[in-house]
């Protein structure tokens, strides 16, 4: 136990002070970065360090966090302003997702990473041959994870998506930094794809990033101008029950964006915010009866058809989508849909440009993620 206690101690000194306020010393920014989609952080490069502010989703104007970025060896500068220390490059990493996971594997720099959360939900080959093996720890839930074998592994950082009013319980007493990757609150999927270029900045792998992103943003422009003159935007709905509410995306979420861009009329798009709204089965039926298209992401060993979907909930089969046979399915537990698009956005589109407008699209197209529901 005093081994804990002592390295505690030292997770204390290495992490400096943190801060979600505004506050910013004086000091001479010799660049600063900006973002061409992402709305969600701001960049400023300093002599001797790099300043990373993310933007409160919830509270405009104010900031989330600020992460200072010190290179490996040097000195911390004296006049550093409030905000959370980070070593750059980072080792000894924790990811609490898959999603982060997946960018760091993205990245090349999956054997930095000591520990995760949630690894059942973790897919992608690198991750899942280390975690295996034994050479990342299985930490268990991100709600509740083991911070004593956290502080074992000699943990630097921690990469978590932060909520609303929640907090990291015991890691936060650790002084263990931990990044509050607020990408997904994005309102574009482009914006969230340029989150990459932060965690290139936190890997040292920045030109890695923004080749990626570049190669991105080139595919989705591309595929996004084949549909701007389309004469007609079919009706799209999305998902289905979950328990006794049925979650949509909101109209300014970066998922209403993606139907949008592929050509779509998304039936929710006057759904304030840029999260998920929970919505009764009444209101959505109501509402989306008619719609043409009906897509579902769900996580099961086979194929979902309509007999299992009917036989799941009867009332399914009242949408026109349903009689009609236009329910396209993306089946997660198959492909990595979640770790994958969030930073490959022109994958997702490509997909929903094939299901809204095929005839936009080279014939043999196959696609990556979503499949016609069979009988």
């Amino acid at each position: 136990m005093s081994r804990v206690i002592a390295l505690l101690v030292i997770c204390c000194l290495f992490a400096g002070c943190s801060s979600s306020g505004n506050h910013r010393t004086s000091g001479t920014v010799l660049a600063s970065d900006t973002a061409r989609y992402a709305e969600g952080f701001k960049i400023y490069r300093h002599d001797g360090y790099i300043e990373v502010d993310i933007v409160d989703p919830w509270n405009k104007g104010r900031l989330l966090q600020r992460y200072l970025l010190v290179e490996r060896g040097k000195t911390v500068a004296a006049n550093l302003p409030q905000g959370t220390l980070v070593r750059v490059p980072m080792d000894h990493i924790v990811v609490y997702n898959s999603v982060h996971s997946a960018i760091i594997e993205l990245l090349g720099a999956t054997d930095r990473v000591v520990g995760a959360c949630e690894v059942k939900y973790m897919d992608t080959p690198e991750m899942k041959r280390r975690l295996e093996s034994g050479e990342i720890a299985d930490l268990g839930q991100a709600t509740a994870p083991n911070v004593e074998r956290m502080v074992e592994l000699g943990t630097e950082v921690v990469l978590a998506s932060p909520f609303k009013n929640a907090g990291y319980g015991p890691v936060e007493k650790l002084g263990i930094p931990v990044l509050e990757c607020a990408d997904y609150m994005e309102s574009t999927p482009l914006g969230r794809a340029e989150w990459i270029r932060i965690y290139g900045l936190l890997l040292g792998k920045e030109a890695l990033a923004d080749s990626i992103f570049a190669e991105a943003e080139r595919n989705y422009l591309s595929l996004k101008s084949l549909t701007a003159g389309v004469s007609h935007r079919p009706a799209v709905i999305p998902e289905k029950r979950f328990g006794s509410s049925w979650y949509v995306p909101a109209g300014n979420s970066y998922m209403a964006r993606f139907y949008e861009d592929a050509g779509a009329d998304y039936l929710f798009s006057y759904l304030e915010g840029a999260g998920t709204v929970p919505l009764s089965f009444e209101t959505v039926l109501d509402k989306g009866i008619h719609a043409d298209f009906w897509l579902i992401k769900y996580n099961m060993e086979g194929e979902m058809s309509y007999s299992d979907l009917q036989t799941e909930y009867t009332p399914y089969s009242a949408f026109d989508a349903f009689k009609r046979r236009n329910i396209y399915t993306c089946n997660t537990g198959r492909n990595n849909y979640y770790e994958e698009f969030p930073m490959r956005p022109d994958y997702l589109l490509k997909d929903l440009v094939w299901i809204f407008h095929p005839e936009l699209l080279p014939d043999g197209y196959r696609p990556r993620y979503y499949r016609k529901m069979k009988e």
